[in-house]
C-alpha cells in the first residue's frame, strides 16, 4: 500500500489538478474493468448481443472517455515517461541510494578472495572489547577473586545456588578460553601478514639495490670522463702556453745583431757549445708529480648489504699474494705476487686494467693513494707511477683499443673475462721516475703528499722528495739503537733479539707509516719506534711485543701493531701505554683499521675483525663458505678495508672482496 501512495502522489504531483481526478487510482482501476471487459466480449463467442446489454454499455462509455481532451492529454504526458521513472516512482529516495551504493560488478563477485579466518569480524571485534583485554583481565579477576571469597563466607558449598554460580563462572570461562583462541588466531594473522611485507619489502629493496648500482656504474663512467676532459684540457693549456711563449721569444733584428756581436767576441767557444750552456735562470730537470685526482663522490653500494657478503672474486695471480691496495671502494686495485707480476684491476668491473713493467724482481710492498702508485721491490728499487695514463675505457667494457658493444659488468657481478690478459701496452704511459739508494730489497714503504719513506733490509729508513725525486734523509735504526742504549739507564732502546725461531725470516722493517714529520716504524726486535724526521731522532719507543712487527697504522690518538707473537695491540700514543690488546691461533701477517673495524690475517682461511664500536670479534671470508660447502679456502695472507670495503688477497693468488 506504501508503494502504490507514493505512485499516486507521484502522479498527482505531475499532473494537472482537473487532470489528477482522472488519473486516480479509481479511475485507472474502472478503466482497465472496461477494457477488459469489452476485450473478452470481443475474443469469447457472442450468440446473442442483446443478451448481453452490458457490453454495449461498456463501449459507449469506452468511446466517450476516450473523446475527452483531458484524458487525451493525460495520456499524453503518461506516453512521454520512461518506464525508469515509472520504476523508480514506486521507491522512496533513501531506497534508490542504498541500491546505488551496494551495488558491486561481476567481475568483483567473481574475485572475491577465500577468506582463511575461522573467526568472523564481530568475533574479532569482541575479542578485542576491554573485557578481554589485560588490563581488563587482571581487573575481571582481582574483582571475581573478592567476590568469591566473599560468597565462600556466606554460601555453603551444597546449597544450589553455589551449583549455579559455579555452572556460571564456569561459563564465564569458557567464553574467555573462546576469546584468547580469537585473539591468538588473530595475533597469528598479523604475523602473517607482516612477513608477506617484509617478503615485499624485500624484493623492492633489492629492486633499488639494482637501480643504485646502475648509477654508481654510471656515476663512475660519468667520473672517468670528466678525469679524460680534464687531462686533455691541461695538455690544450700548456701547448697555448708554450705557442704564446714561443711568439714572445722571437728574436727581432736588433737581437739579431746583438746575437752575432756577442759570437764574435767569443769565437773561441762555437755556437753549439755555447747555446748548451745552462742560463742563469734555467733549472735542473726533475721528474714531474702528476696532480691528485681525488673522486667527487665516494660509492655507498657496498654499505646497504650485510656485513661478511661476498661482493666477488678474483684470480689476479698463480702464486701468493705478496702485496696489494687499492684507493676507493670500486675503485682501483693494485696487487702483486710471488710471480714477479704487478697488476692493475678495475674493482668496479672486477677487470685487469694492464701490467705494470719495470721491476726486477717481485714486489713487497705497494701502496695507492688517488692515481699516484708507489711500488718497492726485491730488487732494491722504488718505482712510481700515473695510472690515470692507463689505457683503459670503461665504456668499451674492457680497452679503448678493442670494440666490444657490451656494457662494463656491475659491480656485485662475477665476468667471465677478469683472467683475460689485457693488451700490452696499456700502461706503457704509467711509469714517473725511479728512487734508487737503498741497497737490499724494500720491504715496507709509506708516502702522504710529497714525503716517501721506504724500509729495507739494509737495516735503513729513507725520506724522499717526491716532488725533487731523490732521498734526502737517511735513518740508520741499528745507530739509533745503540744511541739508545747508550743514554737510557734501560734497554727500552737497544736492539734485542726476541730468539724466536721464525724471527730469522721476518723482514727487519716490517712497517711504517707516515705524517708530516711524524714516522711510526716497526722493526723485527719487537720495537715500534716513533721518529721526528725534523731531527731524525726517536722520540719515543713502544715495548711490549716478543716478537717481529709486521704491520702497524695510527690516527690521532692510538697506533695499532700486529707482529708475528700472534697478537694486535692498540698504544695510546698520548702516553705510550698500551690501550687494549688480543691474541689469535697464528702470527699477524697483515692487518689495517677504518673508522669502526680491525681487520687482521692472522695464518686462517678467513679475515679476524674486531668491531670497535660494538666490541665483538667475528670472521669473514672465505673459509666460512668453504665449510658450509664442506671444501677447503687458501690462507689469507693480505689485507686492506676502506669503509667497510674489505679486500683480501691468499696464498693461491685469489682477490676476495667482500662488505665489512
Amino acid at each position: 500500500m506504501a508503494g502504490q501512495d507514493d505512485y499516486d502522489g507521484f502522479h498527482d504531483s505531475q499532473l494537472p489538478e482537473d487532470e489528477s481526478s482522472i488519473l486516480s487510482t479509481r479511475g485507472l482501476e474502472a478503466f482497465g474493468r472496461k477494457v477488459t471487459t469489452t476485450a473478452s466480449h470481443l475474443m469469447g463467442p457472442v450468440s446473442d448481443p442483446a443478451a448481453h446489454p452490458h457490453y454495449q454499455n461498456a463501449m459507449t462509455g469506452v468511446h466517450k472517455q476516450l473523446r475527452s481532451p483531458s484524458f487525451q492529454r493525460s495520456m499524453f504526458s503518461m506516453a512521454r515517461t520512461t518506464p525508469t521513472d515509472l520504476v523508480r516512482s514506486k521507491l522512496s529516495t533513501k531506497e534508490i541510494q542504498s541500491r546505488a551504493l551496494s551495488y558491486v560488478p561481476e567481475e568483483l563477485l567473481q574475485n572475491i578472495p577465500e577468506d582463511e579466518n575461522s573467526y568472523s569480524l564481530f568475533q574479532g571485534f569482541q575479542a578485542s572489547f576491554p573485557e578481554f583485554t589485560d588490563e581488563g583481565k587482571k581487573h575481571r579477576r582481582r574483582v571475581s577473586r573478592g567476590r568469591r571469597l566473599l560468597e565462600d563466607s556466606h554460601t555453603p558449598p551444597e546449597s544450589p545456588n553455589a551449583v549455579q554460580k559455579l555452572r556460571k563462572e564456569k561459563n564465564s570461562m569458557m567464553h574467555e578460553l573462546e576469546m584468547l583462541g580469537i585473539r591468538k588466531n588473530m595475533a597469528s594473522s598479523e604475523i602473517r601478514e607482516i612477513d608477506n611485507k617484509i617478503a615485499n619489502l624485500a624484493s623492492m629493496r633489492k629492486i633499488i639495490l639494482d637501480r643504485l648500482a646502475a648509477l654508481e656504474q654510471e656515476e663512475a663512467l660519468l667520473e672517468h670522463d670528466i678525469m679524460d676532459v680534464e687531462t686533455r684540457l691541461e695538455e690544450a693549456q700548456e701547448l697555448v702556453a708554450e705557442a704564446e711563449s714561443l711568439v714572445l721569444e722571437t728574436p727581432t733584428k736588433s737581437d739579431e745583431d746583438a746575437a752575432q756581436n756577442k759570437d764574435d767576441a767569443q769565437g773561441f767557444m762555437s755556437q753549439s757549445i755555447y747555446e748548451k750552456l745552462p742560463s742563469a735562470n734555467s733549472t735542473p730537470s726533475r721528474p714531474k708529480k702528476p696532480r691528485s685526482l681525488r673522486r667527487k663522490s665516494m660509492p655507498i653500494l657496498h654499505e646497504h648489504y650485510d656485513p661478511g657478503t661476498l661482493i666477488r672474486e678474483i684470480q689476479a695471480h698463480r702464486d701468493n699474494i705478496t702485496a696489494m691496495d687499492f684507493d676507493a671502494p670500486f675503485g682501483t686495485m693494485v696487487t702483486a705476487a710471488m710471480d714477479d707480476t704487478v697488476r692493475v684491476w678495475d674493482l668496479n668491473a672486477g677487470r685487469c686494467i694492464g701490467f705494470l713493467e719495470g721491476h726486477t724482481a717481485s714486489v713487497r710492498a705497494l701502496q695507492v693513494e688517488d692515481n699516484l702508485l708507489a711500488t718497492g721491490s726485491v730488487d732494491a728499487t722504488i718505482r712510481l707511477w700515473d695510472l690515470s695514463k692507463a689505457h683503459y675505457d670503461p665504456h668499451g667494457g674492457r680497452f679503448g683499443n678493442e670494440d666490444d658493444e657490451d656494457d662494463a659488468d656491475m659491480a656485485f657481478e662475477s665476468p667471465e673475462d677478469h683472467h683475460v690478459d689485457p693488451p700490452p701496452g696499456t700502461m706503457a704511459d704509467c711509469p714517473l721516475f725511479t728512487l734508487q739508494a737503498h741497497v737490499d730489497e724494500i720491504t715496507a714503504l709509506h708516502f702522504r703528499g710529497d714525503v716517501l719513506v721506504s724500509g729495507s733490509a739494509d737495516k735503513t729508513l729513507r725520506q724522499w722528495d717526491l716532488e725533487k725525486g731523490r732521498c734526502v734523509q737517511t735513518l740508520d735504526v741499528m745507530w739509533a739503537a745503540a744511541q739508545a742504549s747508550a743514554t737510557l739507564s734501560t734497554n727500552e732502546g737497544s736492539w734485542r733479539p726476541t730468539g724466536r725461531a721464525a724471527d730469522t725470516t721476518a723482514d727487519f722493517v716490517g712497517a711504517l707509516q707516515v705524517f708530516e714529520s711524524a714516522l711510526a716504524c716497526g722493526t723485527a726486535d719487537g720495537m715500534v719506534r716513533l721518529w721526528d724526521l725534523r731531527s731524525g731522532q726517536v722520540h719515543r719507543s713502544l715495548v711490549g711485543h716478543t716478537g717481529p712487527v709486521t704491520c702497524l697504522q695510527f690516527d690521532d690518538v692510538h697506533l695499532v701493531t700486529g707482529s708475528l707473537d700472534r697478537s694486535v695491540r692498540i698504544w695510546d700514543l698520548r702516553t705510550g701505554s698500551i690501550y687494549d690488546a688480543y691474541a689469535y691461533d697464528n702470527p699477524i701477517t697483515s692487518m689495517m683499521f677504518d673508522t669502526r673495524r680491525i681487520v687482521c690475517a692472522a695464518g686462517e682461511d678467513v679475515v679476524k675483525v674486531y668491531d670497535k664500536l660494538e666490541g665483538r670479534h667475528w670472521d669473514c671470508g672465505a673459509g666460512i663458505l668453504a665449510a658450509e660447502a664442506d671444501k677447503s679456502a687458501a690462507i689469507v695472507e693480505r689485507v686492506r678495508i676502506r669503509e667497510g670495503y674489505l679486500t683480501e688477497g691468499r696464498r693461491d693468488g685469489v682477490i676476495g672482496v667482500w662488505t665489512c
